[in-house]
């Protein structure tokens, strides 16, 4: 018996999309904490939670901050999955 790696990717994408509020908060709870810390790095900081919100969009099939699907009802790039 193998593993079923495409069952695998469909649940973490479920989980992704059910939840893609929260990981979106913990992003800017995480970006304000290491604003705190590290002065001076704020665009850097805003940059990378930026990217993986984006990220975050692409798996859930969502995009920018209306978390509306594109008009074809597939993600950006396409094909289900963000396939390229």
């Amino acid at each position: 018996m193998g593993i079923n790696f495409d069952e695998l990717k469909n649940k973490a994408t479920e989980a992704l999309r059910e939840n893609s509020g929260k990981l979106e908060q913990g992003l800017e709870k995480a970006a304000e904490f290491a604003k705190s810390k590290v002065s001076g790095h704020d665009s850097q900081i805003d940059g990378g939670v930026g990217k993986a919100k984006d990220l975050l969009g692409k798996v859930t099939g969502k995009h920018d901050e209306g978390g509306e699907k594109p008009e074809d009802g597939k993600p950006e790039g396409g094909q289900p999955g963000g396939q390229q």
